[in-house]
């Protein structure tokens, strides 16, 4: 199997998901570790400004997404899958949900006072105020939930989750899907928020659960050094192209951006280099990565013509 190289870095909950994916797949990969907040000159070496963690390398190939990431990773190691049969489209339908209703919930929830207070402590106030800057930039237009109405809808969520695991071992029967993972993760958030996790304690079938999926661990890895992350994909020739699904009325070759919808909508310039009905794919040109094909799920992101 090709080097897999993960830019992340530990509190990133997105990235918890990835880490616990490669763990349940028992894989071997290297590790990046990159900034929280921008300017992040290495991974836009990469992607040409992605502002989203984690990203994912395989070469000259750079996946953005966790959704994608999940799928791509399903094709390089496709046992135990992450879409069992019988249950695969019902688990990516709840997986979507939780990467973004419920994780916008489960934010707010969070970072009440008290979450807050227990995340930052002994952090310097310049520093907290650089992420919360960035982070103002990076949620752009996305209506903010009051810390009252995130205090309800959360415990509301954790009931129907509760009621849905109910004796199950994970939330589609015995085995884990790609639900149990962006579920997961937006809990792990939770935690981090000290006295705000108590919330999590009158939940016992969760509780049971969340350690089921953290024992699947984060496989094994070793660190790499960023630099040595762009002269791998310098030297590396990006995948064959997928071929064009058009539904946008673009060729391969066309000047085309790319820009995630919700969050983190920056755009991302290069030329098509294919799309599929789930993906889409732009080719671009770096003075340090060289040649470098960078990929996007359909699903959250906008494919346009470049003005």
């Amino acid at each position: 199997m090709q080097q897999i190289i993960l830019h992340h870095y530990p509190m990133s909950p997105f990235a918890e998901k990835v880490r616990l994916i490669l763990g349940f797949k028992g894989l071997h990969w290297s590790s990046v570790h990159i900034p929280n907040i921008m300017p992040k000159p290495d991974v836009t070496a990469l992607t040409g400004g992605y502002r989203k963690t984690p990203v994912m390398q395989i070469g000259a190939d750079i996946y953005c997404d966790t959704a994608l990431i999940a799928d791509v990773i399903e094709e390089h190691a496709p046992s135990p899958t992450l879409y069992p049969s019988g249950s695969a489209a019902a688990s990516r339908v709840l997986a979507q949900w939780a990467d973004s209703t419920l994780f916008w919930t489960a934010v707010p929830f969070a970072m009440q006072p008290a979450g807050l207070a227990h995340m930052f402590e002994g952090v310097p106030p310049e520093t907290i105020k650089a992420f919360g800057d960035d982070r103002n930039v990076f949620r752009a237009n996305m209506p903010r939930m009051r810390a009252a109405d995130a205090n309800a809808a959360f415990a509301l969520y954790l009931e129907r989750l509760e009621e849905t695991l109910g004796k199950q071992t994970f939330f589609f029967g015995a085995a884990p899907s790609i639900a149990d993972f962006s579920i997961y993760h937006c809990l792990w958030f939770v935690l981090r928020g000290g006295p705000v996790a108590k919330i999590l304690e009158s939940f016992p079938a969760l509780q049971d659960w969340r350690q089921r999926v953290a024992d699947f661990g984060h496989g094994t890895h070793e660190k790499l050094d960023s630099g040595a992350a762009i002269a791998i994909a310098r030297d590396a020739t990006p995948a064959k192209s997928a071929g064009n699904v058009d539904s946008h009325g673009l060729a391969i070759g066309d000047r085309v951006v790319a820009a995630a919808t919700d969050t983190g909508t920056d755009p991302i310039e290069g030329t098509l280099y294919g799309a599929t009905k789930t993906r889409f794919s732009i080719a671009r040109e770096d003075q340090r990565a060289g040649r470098v094909v960078v990929h996007f799920p359909r699903l959250g992101f906008e494919l346009r013509r470049a003005k």
